[in-house]
């Protein structure tokens, strides 16, 4: 018992060091192309906005909206000419993209530069898509601290060259980074199996006309 004890607490602390491990290397691989300005970031083709939560009645949630106002910041002061959202749209009840299409138009983004990816179930996915059926190869991630250095971290290691603009909001939920905790080993899983999202498609190339796709 005492011996079977003591490789269970071996596990446990290879287990703990493994996770610390992942999160210092994705932390510290990606922090010099994170920025907190929008003057700062190097400009690109695309700022891509990945989807999150919605309020009730299918509003954007604070997070959200944080992300979809850093993307027009973005167009707004040329860091980008096009805007690419990716989120769930996996049932008829729930679709995070739409609602900030309209939300982008409605601050001035012109709905010819907006694409939508409907199967962004998540990072990975937006990403893997972003490439292979957008055609995206330079981008900024707009998105909140706790989730930047992962996504930024997948884009570039699917050949992408991905920098990150953070929109943090006050009194953030310590759960978002207590989940990225999980999410850096998955994500570390995927791009070691080279995964594939769960759909894929016909391209659309985010240098034409947004109005064109649905």
């Amino acid at each position: 018992m005492k011996q079977a004890f003591r490789f269970g607490m071996y596990g446990v602390v290879a287990l703990i060091g493994f996770v610390l491990l992942v999160y210092v290397v994705i932390f510290l691989t990606t922090k010099a192309y994170i920025y907190n300005s929008v003057n700062d970031v190097p400009a690109t083709v695309v700022a891509l906005v990945p989807g999150a939560a919605l309020a009730k009645g299918g509003a954007l949630s604070s997070i959200f909206v944080a992300r979809v106002e850093g993307a027009v910041a973005l167009y707004t002061a040329k860091k980008v000419s096009k805007i690419l959202v990716s989120g769930d749209n996996s049932t008829i009840s729930h679709n995070e993209v739409d609602p900030a299409r309209d939300y982008l138009i409605a601050h001035g983004v012109p709905a010819e530069d907006i694409f939508l990816d409907y199967a962004g179930f998540d990072t990975y996915s937006s990403m893997y898509r972003a490439r292979d059926i957008f055609g995206v190869t330079t981008m900024i991630v707009v998105t909140q601290s706790f989730h930047l250095p992962r996504a930024v971290f997948i884009a570039r290691h699917l050949g992408i060259e991905a920098y990150g603009l953070r929109t943090d909001i006050p009194n953030l939920s310590p759960a978002n980074y207590v989940r990225e905790i999980f999410a850096n080993e998955k994500a570390v899983l995927e791009l070691l199996l080279g995964r594939s999202p769960k759909f894929l498609g016909e391209s659309i190339p985010i240098t034409g006309d947004g109005r064109n796709y649905p």
